[in-house]
């Protein structure tokens, strides 16, 4: 039996990994939001599909590529290893899907393709050589945090204004990348051994579990605290208290994740996380009412 010459379209639909696109998709609903201006739902649609079955899609094909090697001994049935993705195709999809972004990135003004053009710009270095930045964890997790929460949420706002965003909106999105970069830590928990053996330099491995658990909390609450000062400041206690009502909420789910990192990593990524991302839409309607 010949082998595929061509990938199957369920196999393409694995790489793209559409359960990573929430993330990505959220900020840029925040960014729509806190643009301040009214919805124009044909751009926001189209801004959501480029922030996740898109970008986000593109750094999935092209992460799954450069491992290729890796996942043939931890996970064979993944779709290049296994044959389903043959050839040079699983390059090619990232490619495909990385001129794809810029078509419709180019079609959302010149602000979402800049934002479009540094997002894929990280994608590619945070797996393709000589960069790899996803082998020291303070790089690696830094370019994820900012792909994810970051760059979408700009883009959002940059889509509504057909402009540059705010500096608050800005300001915004930067610390919320900061803040995702300890959920990015957190992640690392659980491939502490094969990062070891791999030789990727995760904060795990770097600063050891207790070091690098304390670290991921601090840094993950650091930047709320800054929003709820801000907003307080701005004239916004309502969003400033529901905030805080968020922050105690993800402080009593991380008193439990201090006691067992490496257990309970899933537990809050699933738990505290999601309290984050509600006060990410909180500021963004903060953001709105001006």
């Amino acid at each position: 039996m010949s082998k595929p010459q061509y990938p199957e379209p369920s196999a393409v639909l694995e790489l793209l990994k559409p359960v990573t696109w929430f993330a990505p998709m959220w900020a840029y609903m925040c960014g729509v939001v806190s643009s301040g201006v009214p919805i124009r739902w044909g751009a926001a649609l189209l801004g959501a599909v480029l922030a996740g079955p898109l970008v986000c899609a593109t750094s999935q094909a092209v992460n799954d590529w450069y491992d290729r090697h890796v996942d043939a001994i931890n996970e064979p049935n993944r779709p290049i290893p296994s044959g389903r993705i043959p050839g040079e195709w699983g390059f090619y999809i990232g490619v495909i899907w990385s001129v794809l972004s810029l078509i419709v990135a180019t079609a959302l003004g010149t602000s979402v393709l800049f934002a479009a053009i540094f997002g894929l710009a990280l994608a590619w270095a945070y797996s393709a050589p000589p960069w790899r930045l996803k082998l020291n964890g303070w790089y690696g997790n830094s370019a994820v945090a900012i792909c994810y929460e970051g760059v979408p949420w700009f883009t959002g706002a940059a889509a509504m204004a057909g402009a540059f965003p705010s500096n608050s909106v800005i300001l915004f999105a930067l610390l919320y990348s900061i803040g995702a970069h300890g959920i990015m830590t957190l992640n690392d928990f659980k491939a502490i051994e094969g990062d070891k053996v791999m030789g990727v330099r995760s904060l795990p491995v770097q600063l050891g579990v207790e070091k690098a658990v304390r670290l991921a909390c601090a840094v993950m609450a650091a930047p709320q605290l800054i929003v709820i000062t801000l907003l307080w400041n701005w004239g916004h206690p309502f969003y400033a208290f529901l905030i805080v009502g968020l922050l105690i909420g993800q402080f009593v789910l991380m008193a439990r994740l201090l006691k067992d990192p490496r257990g309970q990593a899933a537990y809050y990524n699933a738990t505290g996380t999601t309290l984050y991302v509600l006060g990410m839409l909180v500021s963004a309607f903060a953001l709105r009412a001006g």
